[in-house]
């Protein structure tokens, strides 16, 4: 009996609480609904912000490869075109000094040529001329001043410079009959072109 009257004692008391207190168990069973109802497909999915970034970091470094590609390939072009230039300048460095030295060249063999018509006193003249053309003569192999050649060859125009045309019977037309004024090459470059008189 004692014990039947604790455990009526005991579920009134238990109602009175829930009497009292009624939203108490409620939220607690509705957070474990929620917690039980699976996401809808309207919802998005959380963003990886670390990835987001990640990625533009990457992008990033790209770009910057091709950049530094492209400046490194410019950087090799233009010193190959310096090179070249330097090169070419220095190899045709002295081309004004010979160019101002042919005229001189050119009146020691018209003083040569009057060999034939001078006393004694004159031709020792002519000898200390012949000595300073020798020694000029010497200069230009040295700097690879070469003279043209060109009598009795084909008349070439990037060599020669026909001044004077002429008829003669058993010369094919086309072919220089004689220089009046030497052309000279400064190593594999035309400085002077040779005035010469062409057959017709």
């Amino acid at each position: 009996m004692n014990t039947e009257v604790k455990e009526t004692k005991e579920q009134a008391k238990k109602e009175k609480h829930k009497q009292k207190h009624p939203t108490q168990e409620a939220p607690i069973q509705e957070e474990k609904e929620l917690e039980k109802t699976p996401a809808t497909g309207s919802e998005e999915p959380p963003r990886d912000v670390s990835l987001d970034k990640l990625n533009a970091a990457y992008n990033k470094i790209s770009e910057l490869e091709d950049k530094l590609i492209r400046q490194n390939a410019d950087m090799v072009n233009y010193r190959k075109r310096k090179e070249e230039e330097v090169n070419r300048m220095l190899k045709f460095c002295h081309e004004d000094l010979i160019k101002d030295i042919l005229p001189i060249l050119d009146n020691f063999e018209r003083a040569m040529a009057l060999e034939q018509n001078l006393t004694e006193e004159e031709m020792k003249f002519l000898d200390g001329f012949k000595m300073i053309y020798s020694h000029l003569q010497n200069v230009m192999e040295k700097y690879e001043v070469k003279m043209i050649d060109g009598a009795n060859k084909p008349f070439d125009p990037v060599y020669h410079n026909a001044i004077l045309v002429e008829k003669r019977e058993g010369v094919p037309s086309g072919m220089v009959l004689e220089v009046l004024q030497k052309g000279y090459l400064l190593k594999d470059k035309v400085i002077r072109t040779a005035m010469v008189r062409v057959s017709e």
